[in-house]
């Protein structure tokens, strides 16, 4: 061979090697190609029946959530049959060769991901939440003949926490599934479920935790007493309205009855006075300390509370385990379960008219000492009826659901160990120092010294706004306060001290809560700047603003704020009970990642 002709031969046997390489990879891209496009359509028509099956199941589950409401055993057995066939479906859509391999796929393997995820959620609670869920007679929580039964409340406790353990479960696996990258569809559909199950998370932890405590808090292991207290929102505080009268609730073995009764007027003041929170005693100085009715201008009940129940020991010489809050809406609420009620005076109260009929006709036809002598005699009218009329226990339970939901059933336990198991749920009042989501409280008490609460018609709307450089969001509340009183024709007992200046003339003091670790920036009333006192509470910064509104007049406070690091956009609100609900409506916004 000759030195010219080896160059050429090493070319040709590069040039081989080159277009041998090219064929694999040809060959490759070929085989992975069709592998791909046959996986691409294998999963298009599994997502396509997956899609499916999972709207058939929300549209189930929507039905089964209210036959169980109603009570519709039957049916509910029958939808929840129907349910697990979807489901199961969904999942076994989502699960085989083809879906996994599309999972682990540039670009669309995260929506697969998450699709298998919200899948396997619906089915875990379909085969293993909602059958031991159905079995549950929750009927043993709510007692028979001023009693409940130790042992009824044990076994349903014991199918409770089965069904709470699954639903945190799924609840947990939905929260670690990444929402980076997924479509706009599948990361809401991710996001609703979340929402869903965090609702459903609360009600079965709070279920668990009532028929755990249930049996030592009446009295199974020895006696317990109770105030229950009742707050009138016509004359408002921040958990709901101004303590009026109080009863003692006895409690063993199980049986409750009904014992003193008494109001805090009688109580007078306290001087010098009681030892208040040093953040608390900063906004609101020693009020709390020395005037029963003051004791919750504090949103954090666990203060209130205990502020109380020394008021009481030092007044009566009594001690009490607990503080037990109620409204009269809470009252309307349960009558819809006992049926109207009879009073002393041959009145009536019924579920619709219950209401007006405390906080407003009685105001015009009574002086104060027979007033607080009819709202305590009228609770105990209705709760005597709780304890020994035959009455609607799913009714019933839905009314203390209705009524804990928008926190107008309020406890404290004095055993610590007992006040932590309730951390911060909703009944226990606890201004949480921490957020799982952005979380601005609204608080209302009544600065006019009247009781014309009864006629505000309070609305707030929290838009959340845009993602900073520091990870902090901006926060923009809008709380307007309507007031329907009349402009003449009130009792001086409605009008009061009319430290408005005019009797008819309604005064608030508003006073607005960061999330935690967040701020209060600004405020405008009326679309003008106004000045807002500052203080803190808790971990939440707090500005408070009055707003005087005159009969059939509006105001209208906007505050900006702040929030501590977060990603989030969604948000809550958190208000103060009154007469008349809320309108409310939260502004959401993509959360800062996206």
């Amino acid at each position: 061979m000759t030195q010219s002709e080896r160059p050429r031969r090493r070319r040709g046997r590069s040039r081989r090697r080159r277009r041998l390489r090219l064929r694999r990879a040809l060959l490759a891209s070929l085989v992975v190609g069709s592998l791909l496009l046959v996986t691409g359509g294998w999963v298009g028509f599994r997502g396509w029946q997956a899609r499916a099956h999972l709207l058939n199941a929300a549209g189930l589950a929507r039905e089964l959530s209210a036959q169980v409401v109603s009570g519709d055993t039957g049916r509910a057995q029958r939808t929840l049959a129907a349910l697990q066939e979807q489901s199961a479906a969904a999942r076994a859509a989502t699960g085989d060769p083809g879906w996994w391999l599309g999972r682990h796929t540039p670009f669309v393997g995260d929506n697969l991901a998450a699709v298998r995820q919200i899948s396997v959620a619906i089915d875990d609670l379909a085969r293993t939440a909602f059958p031991p869920l159905l079995r549950t007679d929750l009927t043993d929580l709510v007692p028979a003949g001023g009693r409940l039964d130790p042992a009824g409340l044990r076994t349903v406790s014991a199918q409770l926490s089965s069904v709470d353990d699954t639903v945190q479960q799924t609840r947990a696996s939905l929260a670690a599934v990444p929402t980076d990258g997924l479509v706009g569809q599948v990361r809401e559909a991710l996001t609703d479920l979340r929402g869903e199950i965090d609702r459903l998370a609360a009600l079965t932890a709070a279920a668990d935790q009532a028929s755990r405590l249930l049996p030592p808090l009446l009295g199974v292991d020895g006696p317990r007493r109770y105030l229950l207290v009742f707050q009138n929102p016509a004359e408002l505080r921040a958990t709901g309205g101004m303590v009026g009268a109080y009863a003692v609730i006895h409690a063993e073995d199980g049986r409750i009855r009904l014992g003193r009764q008494g109001t805090s007027a009688a109580f007078g003041h306290f001087l010098p006075p009681l030892k208040v929170p040093p953040e608390v005693r900063a906004i609101w100085t020693d009020l709390p300390g020395i005037y029963p009715a003051d004791v919750n201008l504090t949103p954090h009940f666990p203060t209130a509370a205990a502020l109380y129940r020394e008021m009481f020991r030092r007044r009566t010489g009594g001690t009490v385990d607990g503080v037990l809050a109620v409204d009269p809406v809470v009252l309307s609420y349960l009558l819809k379960a006992t049926g109207p009620v009879s009073v002393p005076g041959g009145l009536t109260l019924a579920s619709d008219t219950a209401v007006r009929t405390l906080l407003s006709d009685s105001y015009q036809r009574m002086d104060n000492d027979r007033q607080d002598a009819f709202f305590a005699a009228s609770a105990a009218g209705v709760f005597n009826a709780l304890l020994k009329e035959n009455i609607n226990s799913r009714a019933l339970l839905s009314a203390f659901d209705r009524a804990v939901t928008e926190r107008r059933i309020l406890f404290w336990s004095a055993r610590p160990e007992e006040q932590r198991t309730f951390g911060d749920s909703r009944i226990a009042g606890t201004l949480p120092e921490r957020d799982t989501v952005p979380t601005v409280g609204v608080f209302l008490n009544d600065g006019s010294g009247a009781k014309l609460g009864y006629y505000l018609r309070p609305a707030a709307t929290l838009t959340v706004g845009d993602c900073r450089p520091d990870g902090r969001r901006e926060l923009r509340l809008r709380v307007t306060l309507h007031s329907a009183a009349p402009k003449s024709g009130l009792s001086k007992s409605v009008t009061g001290l009319a430290l408005a200046g005019d009797p008819y003339t309604v005064r608030t003091l508003v006073s607005v809560y960061s999330p935690a670790g967040g701020a209060v920036l600004g405020a405008r009333l009326d679309g003008v700047e106004t000045p807002m006192s500052s203080g803190a509470e808790r971990g939440r910064r707090v500005g408070r603003a009055t707003a005087d509104v005159g009969p059939g007049a509006s105001r209208t406070l906007e505050v900006t704020l702040l929030t501590a690091k977060t990603g989030a956009g969604a948000a809550e609100l958190w208000l103060t009970p009154t007469a008349t609900p809320w309108t409310t409506h939260v502004v959401t916004a993509p959360s800062c990642d996206q």
